[in-house]
């Protein structure tokens, strides 16, 4: 049985609509990654999987139990950390923790194993309150509190939106350790570098899902001619690569352009072209393809 089975789902408000005949599953234990920008429809997803919205059409379950007639039932053995930091500022981080204990009819000794790696950070903090602490450090704290339970599966709305580089690392470490406790994790993020650090990842545009598979089997269905190019003036090089016949797309990555040819032209071709148009110091390589040049082709 799969942890998370999601069938034809649909749900607008309004004129708009949200998410639009998702179908996909998670394995049990998997750690699957949701990846799309924000508006996308992840946090719409998110919230009828842990029974807050109800679909307008379609139908999910989570550990075998459906999200509409068995919320009750789900909401004992999920986890939830939401977007937005959700607890109670004005308790401390042992009074946040002991409270969500309690609400599950739980102790924080009874699970301390599957909160230990990340509490030792947080202990030292332990009587300030959670409005005061920082951005990685209330991330931290709301993944204890939707663990205190020992759920089955463990729902991440964007966790690492807002918090720094290493706290994001520490992160996702810790997501790893989660589960080789046999926890499922879905979590959803709009970075595109994190979803290699999943098993498998559906991308979602506009409340569709536009791919699902392992990370390296969608980079690998980049087909493309794709090269990674940069010059003197990365900015006329951009506007200049644009204006170009042969090229089909050309978007800024780090220090390089990534440019999608529609033809088999050559490097040593287009490097002649730009030294026709004045630039210097240029450089072209092959780029193989990441996740994010995958989504843009997608859109």
């Amino acid at each position: 049985m799969n942890a998370i089975e999601i069938k034809n789902i649909n749900k607008s408000f309004g004129d708009t609509q949200a998410v639009s005949d998702i179908n996909f599953s998670v394995k049990k234990g998997e750690l699957f990654g949701l990846i799309g920008p924000d508006g996308a429809g992840k946090s719409t997803l998110f919230k009828i999987l842990t029974t807050l919205l109800i679909p307008d059409e379609g139908n999910a379950t989570v550990s075998g139990f459906d999200t509409v007639k068995d919320y009750k039932r789900i909401r004992k053995i999920i986890g939830y950390m939401p977007g937005k930091f959700s607890l109670y500022q004005d308790l401390s981080v042992q009074e946040n923790l002991n409270f969500f204990a309690t609400i599950f009819g739980t102790t924080i000794e009874k699970n301390y194993h599957l909160i230990k790696d990340i509490y030792v950070q947080l202990e030292p903090f332990k009587n300030r309150r959670a409005g005061k602490l920082s951005g990685g450090m209330k991330q931290k704290l709301a993944l204890c509190c939707a663990l205190i339970h020992e759920p089955e599966v463990l729902f991440l709305d964007e966790p690492t939106t807002g918090v720094d580089a290493v706290s994001r690392a520490e992160f996702w470490e810790m997501l790893k350790r989660l589960k080789a406790h046999g926890i499922t994790i879905l979590v959803s993020t709009p970075y595109m570098d994190e979803a290699s650090l999943c098993e498998r990842i559906a991308l979602i545009q506009e409340g569709k899902i536009l791919q699902i598979d392992t990370p390296q089997n969608i980079t690998n269905s980049y087909s493309k001619p794709l090269f990674e190019i940069k010059s003197h003036d990365f900015y006329q090089l951009l506007k200049d690569l644009r204006e170009e016949p042969f090229t089909e797309r050309v978007e800024p990555f780090g220090e390089y352009l990534h440019l999608t040819t529609n033809s088999d032209i050559s490097s040593n071709s287009i490097s002649e072209i730009l030294e026709k148009k004045g630039h210097t110091q240029i450089e072209i390589n092959q780029a193989i393809a990441s996740i994010e040049d995958v989504f843009l082709d997608l859109m």
